[in-house]
């Protein structure tokens, strides 16, 4: 037997052994524990069945699309349960070929799913030494981007994979830069722990980042040190259930949760220790199983099949694989399931707020968006565009949905982070200050002052984006006991979906709302047309209003859904349940933007332009300004691609003129960002007028006219 750990003898190691053996007293039915042990070994095996998808990956429960992070997961639970399929080799080549910047680039590189495809190979036997090279590329940390993370501290998880994908390999570790020593060293704690921050800039450490920074240190064979410091820590991070904790006194997020306990259990092992009270932690552990066989990351939540994973690895290293469950399953935690009477509607959160008002509501009509969330808007665009709705008898109601750009919540241990005040509120009423430039704000303080006057103001925050996933962790984890962010973000104008670069984001399904965010860029609503057309927030509700889409959020009777070209024009979805998806469904015709009679993207929009309107392109000094935009594909900023349509005609008064062509250049690249025809009109006659443009799309070859009336004083 190898030596022990400074701190742990023989005597509390028999100790532990007997509390092993303490919870198979405490089980029901003892009698046949083989059956029961067989039983829910199978019963996990099912579940995990249920998630194969014919793309030969697995997926997470409500996705048709298989995934490498559930993939990794459920191969890692076959291995151990000894139940792996005969034929790999399809498995195989869905995880070398699915690593998640596949779908789309990603700004910083998230090595663990290269580690997850490792990893997962080697489980199933397969040779993974085609990944040599790219692990050997790393060589030193990479600083993370400024715009995220005030001080560029990488993110602790990424950067260690250096080491532990060379351990899997069998590569030696005498490449890495001696930089990459002093950033692993940097960031341990004189108790043992590892954090995001270096040390030397306070906070404790955080027990997932332990675990990855004693991966590291196994692999350089220097586990030993501060070795009785380290157990001291992670015993003290043990909650009063069983689980385990973030941290050891953590002031907020501070539940007990199934990833804490597995990481603990699985560094306590590497140290040759176990947590203090064995039996209290087998039994948090058998307390998140489920009635479908897998795991929930607590007590009463849906299985998924990370939970899952982490369940089972965590059993496997205390020794207890093979022993029955000590209660069947817990009680699904209450979700308010939606009423038959509800009906589907659309939110857009994020989208324009400035450009032209008349676009924006020619936008929703067309598409039947009925609240229309205003990015960083002034008040007066935001009268203008709802006086306009309310004027041509359009059902939308315009909102606030502001980035919050300057605002920086500083979190001990972690960093310095940007993108955590995204806002939402009804157009009128106090919702508080930003707290933009005003210097790095703590958590409880950004608490007491944005969030606080925000939620007076009957306003709401959302998680927008967090790569980081310990402290996205500590910001949601708290948002569900305490209340905080209200809703998460998952497909946005430059990541196609967030649940594929951050999957864990998928944990919290049905525990808070999944939402779309537009996010809008460029300067013109009709320049993002194929973002607001490609993705939105749907919602159950009696009527659109705010309340009850406060309502729907507080249910997660939301499904975010999107189908575009990224998407290869098939539906994604993320509902908040099954219900909720399965009432969406049986309601495409509310919703559905694409072969629907009804409801589809304008081509064409035709403006009536008043020295008044201020915030209309080609407003003229006098008289009545006609402007005529139609449909083109553009770029995530807002410059335009090629044409979805072209200018047919233009006539006022039933006589056809010729309006001259007007293009603007601009933003990045100097690329087109402007296009259309201007007939100008200084003077007219007093009394009511029309005017139709048409266009022909160059899709179907039809022509489509939009006629309006306006009035000359």
């Amino acid at each position: 037997m190898s030596q022990l750990p400074s701190g742990v003898n023989r005597r509390d190691m028999l100790k532990q052994c007997a509390a092993i053996a303490a919870v198979g007293s405490r089980c029901p039915n003892l009698a046949g524990q083989e059956p029961i042990r067989q039983n829910w070994h199978s019963r996990v095996t099912v579940y995990l069945a249920n998630l194969a998808r014919s793309d030969h990956g697995y997926a997470w429960e409500d996705q048709q699309e298989s995934h490498l992070t559930p993939t990794y997961a459920a191969v890692g639970c076959l291995n151990l349960l000894k139940a792996l399929p005969d034929d790999t080799k399809t498995l195989e080549a869905f995880v070398r070929a699915n690593h998640p910047a596949a779908w789309k680039g990603l700004e910083q590189e998230h090595r663990e799913f290269e580690l997850q495809q490792i990893q997962t190979l080697q489980w199933l036997n397969a040779d993974a030494s085609d990944f040599a090279e790219k692990v050997r590329s790393w060589k030193e940390p990479v600083p993370y981007l400024p715009q995220y993370e005030k001080h560029r501290y990488p993110v602790f998880r990424f950067q260690v994979t250096a080491f532990t994908c060379r351990a899997l390999l069998g590569l030696p570790l005498d490449d890495l830069s001696p930089k990459f020593l002093a950033y692993l060293d940097e960031r341990r704690r004189t108790n043992g722990s590892f954090n995001n921050t270096p040390a030397s800039q306070g906070g404790d450490g955080n027990v997932l980042n332990t675990l990855w920074g004693l991966q590291a240190l196994h692999s350089l064979e220097r586990t030993q040190e501060l070795a009785s410091e380290t157990i001291a820590w992670l015993h003290a991070c043990q909650g009063t259930q069983g689980g385990f904790r973030r941290c050891p006194q953590p002031t907020y997020a501070i539940q007990e949760d199934l990833v804490y306990t597995w990481a603990a259990v699985r560094a306590l092992s590497m140290l040759q220790s176990s947590p203090q009270d064995i039996g209290s932690v087998i039994q948090a552990i058998h307390r998140c199983a489920s009635s479908d066989g897998g795991f929930g990351d607590r007590p009463g939540w849906p299985s998924n099949p990370v939970a899952t994973y982490y369940a089972i690895d965590a059993l496997s290293t205390l020794g207890v694989l093979d022993h029955p469950l000590s209660v069947s399953h817990s009680p699904r935690v209450a979700v308010s399931n939606p009423a038959d009477d509800l009906r589907v509607f659309t939110c857009q959160i994020e989208s324009h707020g400035q450009g032209s008002p008349a676009d924006a509501v020619r936008v929703a009509d067309s598409l039947k968006i009925h609240l229309w969330g205003a990015k960083n808007a002034e008040p007066g665009w935001l009268d203008a565009a709802q006086r306009l709705a309310d004027e041509q008898g359009v059902s939308v109601t315009f909102f606030r949905a502001n980035e919050e750009y300057g605002t920086w919540v500083d979190v001990p241990g972690m960093g310095t982070y940007s993108h955590t005040s995204d806002v939402m509120a009804p157009a009128k009423g106090d919702i508080g200050d930003s707290l933009a430039g005003q210097g790095d704000v703590s958590w409880p303080e950004f608490r007491r002052s944005r969030l606080s006057p925000l939620q007076q103001g009957n306003g709401r925050l959302v998680w927008q984006f967090g790569e980081n996933e310990e402290l996205t962790r500590i910001f949601l984890d708290d948002s569900i006991e305490r209340g905080g962010f209200a809703a998460i973000s998952t497909f946005h104008f430059g990541n196609p979906d967030f649940t594929n670069s951050e999957p864990f984001l998928k944990r919290y399904q049905g525990q808070l709302p999944f939402i779309a965010l537009q996010d809008a860029h460029g300067p013109e609503p009709w320049w993002f047309a194929d973002k607001t057309t490609g993705f939105r927030t749907l919602f159950l509700a009696k009527e659109p209003t705010w309340q009850d889409w406060l309502t729907a959020l507080k249910n997660c009777w939301t499904a975010p859904v999107r189908c575009d070209e990224l998407t290869k024009n098939q539906l994604r979805m993320h509902p908040g349940s099954k219900l909720v998806a399965d009432m969406v469904m049986k309601h495409k015709d509310q919703w559905q933007w694409w072969d629907n009679a009804t409801i589809s993207r304008p081509l064409v929009s035709l403006v009536a332009v008043r020295p008044e309107d201020r915030y209309e392109t080609a407003r003229p000094d006098t008289g009545i300004n006609l402007r005529v935009r139609w449909g083109h594909h553009h770029t995530a900023h807002g410059q335009l691609k090629a044409p979805l349509a072209e200018f047919i005609s233009l006539s006022v008064d039933g006589k056809q003129v010729i309006p001259r062509l007007v293009e603007r250049h601009g933003g990045r690249g100097n690329k087109l960002a402007d296009r259309y025809y201007l007939w100008e009109m200084p003077t007219l006659e007093p009394g009511s007028h029309q005017a139709t443009a048409t266009v022909r799309s160059l899709e179907s070859n039809q022509e489509i006219s939009q006629l309006i009336e306006f009035r000359a004083s």
